[in-house]
């Protein structure tokens, strides 16, 4: 620290949800700052969120299926961080699941504005299904390598994964059909994000440039299936889940084949209870926040300085105030989650070419930092991006484009120390 600059204070990632672990179990902590009331409930969630789900009838847990890629949220999500880019696990399940879609204006969409279904399968492949039943298909994943350089001859590989997708029937997908491999984001933080106001989300937008930096962020509008319209999205991948409440239904009809008040059965029966859903929702709104790791060490802020000055934080926004929440545990807390939560184009090495919503083909939404250091911690053969083909942090900056092609440039233009320094700073979120 130089004369002239004050002493730093300690940025707490998550405001008073920060937890101080860096282990395994960081991301699997409560915000601390939750009442005995709402501490009860997480608790209930966290039960929730383990459930394995078995075929009905059953006394406890019924409702898989028919068709499924896994039996549990916490076996795509585990330890709640990323999951594994992998398919195919036999019968207990596949921790990655493939999207799928017929391109837009090729048939009617199940909601206005939403992708349009391939027939006999819906908007992603169920890979696993009970006894008695086909699987909607099988998906095998293979890796291809790329060898290339930085500037100053420093070597390194990328890859990137091959889809082989297969029906029951032999048929294969139908001509058209778009696909994009995903894999489970990490669940901890999502209450502050969805405690985010609208209004800060839209000030965050520049959809046509008008600053002129090259980076245009833009707000998803998704179907909210409750009031049927189209609000701000903001989870998923490609944000086109509007809130915590919709994105657990979704993820427990199409992950699991589990019913529920959202999306219930044609009859309007329901595999689980609405409370059940709830609390699910209720844990991933309540888990703490990761503290970051020596914060205060010069060779880390050097490196921070270095992120900001190529254009990192552009899109990574280091801090944001969330505003008002029905959980007033998450209201008004300043916190530093770099991400601003809009879709930015990614270039045409990560495009999935699959639209979503107003999600173009090429644009994916930006990903939280925080907690990133402790990704391998937590689980250590996860990867990063959206489809986990990057086993590192640096492989993760090396495939940006698009909007993020300028700042990959310049990080590719450092030094090796300095590169190691962007590293480092990574590294302590």
């Amino acid at each position: 620290m130089s004369d002239d600059e004050s002493p730093r204070e300690q940025p707490l990632a998550g405001g008073d949800t920060t937890v101080f672990d860096r282990t395994s179990n960081a991301y699997l902590k409560p915000a601390p700052n939750l009442t005995d009331d709402n501490l009860d409930l997480h608790m209930e969630g966290d039960l929730a969120f383990d459930a394995v789900f078995v075929t009905s009838p059953a006394i406890v847990n019924p409702g898989l299926g028919p068709v499924f890629n896994n039996t549990a949220c916490v076996n795509c999500h585990v330890r709640n961080g990323r999951g594994l880019p992998v398919t195919g696990t036999g019968g207990v399940g596949s921790p990655a699941l493939v999207r799928v879609s017929l391109p837009p204006g090729s048939g009617t969409p199940d909601v206005p504005g939403g992708a349009v279904p391939v027939p006999g399968m819906g908007t992603q492949i169920q890979d696993h299904a009970i006894y008695g039943y086909d699987p909607e298909a099988t998906v095998t994943i293979a890796w291809t390598y790329y060898d290339a350089a930085y500037p100053d001859g420093t070597p390194y590989t990328l890859r990137a994964p091959t889809l082989t997708i297969e029906t029951p029937d032999g048929a294969g997908l139908p001509p058209g059909a778009q696909t994009s491999l995903r894999i489970p984001p990490p669940v901890f933080g999502l209450g502050l994000l969805e405690a985010i106001d609208e209004e800060t989300l839209i000030a965050l937008s520049d959809e046509n440039d008008e600053n002129g930096d090259g980076i245009s962020g833009r707000v998803n509008y998704v179907w909210d299936a409750a009031l049927a319209e189209h609000v701000v999205g903001r989870f998923g991948l490609k944000a086109n889940q509007p809130h915590l409440l919709q994105q657990a239904a979704a993820a427990y009809v199409n992950d699991i084949g589990v019913t529920n008040a959202l999306f219930p059965e044609s009859d309007g029966s329901t595999d689980i209870e609405e409370p059940v859903l709830e609390a699910a929702a209720f844990y991933t709104q309540t888990l703490g926040v990761p503290a970051r790791a020596a914060w205060d060490d010069p060779a880390v802020i050097h490196g921070e300085r270095l992120a900001e000055s190529i254009g990192c934080m552009s899109c990574h926004a280091p801090t944001v105030k969330t505003g008002e929440h029905a959980l007033a545990e998450l209201s008004n807390q300043t916190i530093h989650p770099y991400t601003d939560l809009m879709l930015h184009d990614l270039g045409p090495g990560l495009a999935d070419n699959r639209e979503d919503f107003a999600a173009s083909g090429g644009e994916w939404r930006t990903a939280p930092l925080w907690g990133l250091g402790l990704v391998q911690t937590v689980l250590p053969e996860t990867g990063f991006l959206h489809d986990g083909r990057a086993r590192t942090i640096e492989e993760a900056i090396l495939w940006h484009g698009g909007e993020a092609e300028n700042a990959k440039a310049r990080f590719r233009d450092l030094d090796a120390e300095e590169r190691a320094a962007v590293l480092l700073f990574l590294g302590s979120l």
